[in-house]
């Protein structure tokens, strides 16, 4: 028995409710990502207008043919990984710890677990014909709100350095993180090629581009003081693409390989308890 197979022994699983649950909420977030980095790259020949956040992807799916049962699993999908992020929060089956950045790292979970019930909130609201109204622009209401209290500004510029932050840690998490911790790596060696994990590190530095963006139109809003210049994943993809047409197509390349990173998640992650 080697050493692999002791650690994989050791693991205790999580109930299959759970693992479930999860498998098939990182499987909606591929669909999604894939689809966002999708309509990423029809940016430069799309109408003025179109939108290219997870609420536009969401859009897309539902125009889809089968589209109302598509996005119905979708918010299984979110529900499941939402629930599986707070699960981890709690639990903290990776031994984060209670330390300043294991407690920082857990409630990053429970944040996400939070975000992505909205999402499926809003999945649902599409499936059953029912959508909420909104014109994209919820970074800049959100904006405004902060900056109609008191030290407004302060709480914009804490808003730009952790989403800042995250995105530098996405960018770091792609080169330097060991994806065989979370992933059964040899499985995936086996099944379909080490290349995927490079195609999954592209991924995942593409999401920290798009994060870090996200943080500079905050911290523009925060110099600023105006709720203008705050902006989402479409805004931030419209910046990029300022940069020219072969950058934007190379981010959105990006997004549909962490869309299949997500798939491996789906596929090949550990979800357990220990």
């Amino acid at each position: 028995m080697t050493a692999a197979d002791t650690a994989e022994e050791a693991v205790e699983y999580a109930a299959p409710w759970i693992e479930r649950l999860a498998r098939v909420g990182f499987a909606a977030k591929a669909l999604l990502y894939g689809t966002i980095g999708v309509l990423a790259a029809r940016i430069p020949f799309a109408d003025p207008g179109s939108t290219t956040n997870t609420n536009g992807a969401m859009h897309a799916v539902q125009e889809a043919p089968f589209g109302r049962l598509l996005i119905g699993l979708v918010a299984v999908g979110l529900i499941g990984y939402a629930i599986w992020r707070v699960v981890e929060a709690i639990i903290d089956p990776e031994r984060r710890g209670t330390g300043m950045k294991g407690l920082a790292l857990r409630s990053s979970f429970a944040f996400r677990g939070l975000l992505h019930a909205g999402f499926a909130i809003t999945a649902l609201q599409l499936a059953i014909g029912n959508p909420a109204e909104s014109d994209g622009n919820d970074a800049e209401r959100w904006a405004a709100r902060a900056l109609g209290i008191a030290g407004g500004r302060w709480v914009l510029w804490a808003i730009a350095l952790s989403i800042g932050a995250y995105g530098a840690y996405q960018i770091y998490r792609a080169f330097a993180a060991k994806l065989s911790k979370q992933l059964q790596f040899g499985r995936i060696s086996q099944e379909v090629g080490r290349w995927i994990i490079v195609v999954s590190r592209v991924g995942i530095a593409a999401r920290g581009i798009v994060f870090g963006t996200i943080a500079v139109l905050f911290a523009g809003s925060a110099s600023r003081q105006s709720a203008a210049t705050a902006g989402g994943s479409n805004d931030a993809l419209e910046s990029l693409a300022r940069l020219g047409r072969w950058p934007l197509l190379a981010i959105a390349a990006g997004l549909i390989a962490y869309g299949a990173y997500e798939l491996l998640n789906a596929r090949y992650r550990r979800i357990c308890v220990r």
